[in-house]
């Protein structure tokens, strides 16, 4: 199985992030690249090459045109007022207040176009962004030449990011791009599985009314995790998308036992869908030990992920998002793929 990198994610940096009531420093960080590349080549698991360069074009057939403006200009804009700290949000567009104008400052756009103040925005975040899509849409290109599977080692990850906002260290969301490039490139079907530990709601939102993507996710209940607002298991699509959106919450302490249940279903409805590609959002932060998240998965798991989803045999992108257990994170990621590649 190929990887694709790019040592362009280190662009992207973060200080701190807003989370517990105070700044604390990024648990999305360049390093967790690191471990991953490291384990990839300590188990020789393939070929590791560099993206190509696909221009705004995919990534314009997923996100608004003003926020893609917004990402690109954030940072000049900000630094113009002599702010040379990262850019984090000040206030946003809740209940009763108006979201129907983009404000004209740098204050009031950082919290029009974003979910939370997990998203600090640096000099390179833009330049750090659209080389994750680029790993993105290299992988899915991949696919579309023949290959049984492909790793995207995408950075900053993107499960997150809506189509006009960003969220939880994502920017751009590096999946759904690659999944619309995949239909856009003719698959009549394309399913993507979502099992990072929190519920890719930008990924279900951008195919809420798309019945020729099917979006299916295993995460933290939303009552309990982030992202909170979405997630429910009564999520199942809208107009021409309903019944192609699949949620299963699980509660915290979920081990193997609980979640192979609902990994089974998730594949389960996969291979009823039928799809030409399956993109997998993999999270590993589904960890015991991982710093953010409360699930009990323990390293072996990992093979049984990846062999489940192996089992359905289908050409299938692996898009890096969440997992931050650094020590860890090498072992788990490259287990999923070696599982896979098991079957």
């Amino acid at each position: 199985m190929i990887t694709v990198h790019t040592d362009l994610h280190r662009q992207h940096h973060g200080t701190a992030e807003l989370i517990d009531g105070t700044l604390k420093p990024c648990f999305e960080m360049p390093s967790r690249i690191d471990m991953i590349l490291e384990r990839v080549k300590a188990r020789a698991l393939g070929e590791v090459v560099p993206p190509q360069s696909f221009g705004m074009a995919p990534i314009e057939r997923v996100h608004a045109p003003g926020f893609l403006r917004f990402l690109e200009n954030a940072w000049s804009e900000w630094s113009a007022l002599g702010r040379h700290h990262d850019a984090l949000p000040l206030v946003w567009p809740v209940r009763d207040l108006r979201g129907d104008r983009e404000p004209l400052h740098i204050d009031g756009k950082m919290g029009y176009y974003s979910m939370d103040a997990g998203v600090p925005i640096t000099a390179g975040t833009w330049q750090a962004a659209r080389a994750s899509a680029d790993v993105a849409l290299t992988g899915a290109q991949r696919l579309r030449d023949g290959a049984r599977a492909a790793f995207s080692l995408c950075r900053p990850p993107g499960h997150h990011a809506a189509a006009a906002f960003m969220g939880g260290y994502c920017y751009l969301n590096n999946a759904a791009i690659a999944a619309r490039a995949l239909r856009d490139a003719g698959a009549d079907r394309v399913a993507v599985i979502d099992i990072d530990y929190h519920h890719g709601n930008g990924t279900q939102s951008i195919f809420y009314r798309d019945p020729s993507v099917l979006f299916v996710s295993l995460h933290g209940d939303p009552r309990e995790e982030y992202p909170y607002f979405l997630g429910h298991a009564d999520e199942r699509g809208e107009g021409p998308g309903l019944g192609f959106n699949r949620n299963l919450p699980l509660p915290r302490g979920t081990d193997w036992a609980g979640y192979s249940q609902a990994l089974e279903v998730a594949c389960a409805e996969v291979a009823a869908f039928g799809p030409e590609f399956v993109v997998v959002s993999l999270g590993v932060d589904t960890f015991a030990q991982d710093p953010i998240s409360e699930f009990r998965l323990v390293n072996d798991d990992y093979l049984r992920i990846g062999a489940a989803i192996g089992r359905l045999s289908r050409a299938t992108l692996f898009v890096m998002e969440g997992g931050y257990a650094v020590a860890d994170i090498g072992v788990n990621a490259v287990n999923v793929l070696e599982g896979f590649e098991s079957v």
